[in-house]
């Protein structure tokens, strides 16, 4: 394939909008150090991942699900991390974001504690 084009690869995606979200994320893994489908020659990486599209040796769903994921992952905080960073300079918010913190860390509830603490609430709000 000499020469890649859109009509070339919409056949393996479902639109032009998820054509370019599928390749950058290709792209990213490019130059993350994934290897290449096809020959790499000297294309550029946005080339590449084109390319692979549009031979369908590339496992699109596989992409999408990359996609999708890398948008859902949420930094938390590591066990060697003692501290959430506090800013407040307020006694009684730094007492808040210290309790807050120690919920963020804590074991979660089971069912019934956390149904147990939505009665609790629903009262106060009554």
């Amino acid at each position: 394939m000499a020469r890649t084009t859109n009509s070339d690869t919409l056949p393996f995606v479902d639109s032009r909008y998820e054509l370019s979200s599928l390749a950058g994320q290709r792209v990213r893994d490019l130059n993350g150090g994934a290897e290449p489908i096809v020959d790499k020659g000297t294309d550029k990486p946005t080339v590449i991942a084109l390319r692979e599209i549009a031979t369908g040796k590339l496992d699109v769903g596989n992409l999408r699900h990359e996609f999708v994921q890398s948008y859902k992952e949420v930094p938390t905080s590591g066990e060697d991390e003692t501290s959430l960073e506090i800013k407040s300079e307020d006694p009684l918010l730094r007492e808040i974001d210290a309790e807050l913190e120690n919920a963020l860390i804590a074991e979660p509830m089971t069912e019934a504690e956390l149904e147990d603490e939505l009665d609790d609430s629903l009262a106060d709000a009554a």
